[in-house]
C-alpha cells in the first residue's frame, strides 16, 4: 500500500519496521530450507528403496535368470505367435 507523499515517516521507525520484517523473512527462509532438506532426504530414501527393489526383481535370489519366466504382463512373448 503506497504511503502518502505529504506524510513524513520517522526514519528510525522505518528502520525498525524493516529490520523486524527482515527477521521474519529470515525465519521463514530457515523453515523453508529445513523443509527442502527434509524433502531431499525423503527423495533420496525413496530412490534408494526403488533401486534396491528394481535390483531384487531384476536378479533372482539364486543369481541366475530363468529362461521360462514370462514378462511382467503375464505373456511370454517368445512363444506368442502373430499372423
Amino acid at each position: 500500500m503506497p504511503r502518502s507523499t505529504d506524510r513524513r515517516t520517522d526514519p528510525a521507525a522505518a528502520v525498525a519496521s524493516l529490520a523486524a520484517e527482515a527477521a521474519l523473512l529470515e525465519g521463514r527462509l530457515s523453515l523453508l530450507r529445513e523443509a527442502i532438506d527434509t524433502v531431499d532426504a525423503r527423495i533420496d530414501a525413496v530412490s534408494k528403496a526403488l533401486r534396491q527393489l528394481q535390483h531384487s526383481v531384476a536378479v533372482p535370489a539364486d543369481g541366475k535368470a530363468r529362461s521360462d519366466e514370462a514378462s511382467d504382463t503375464g505373456l511370454d512373448h517368445s512363444t506368442t505367435r502373430r499372423p
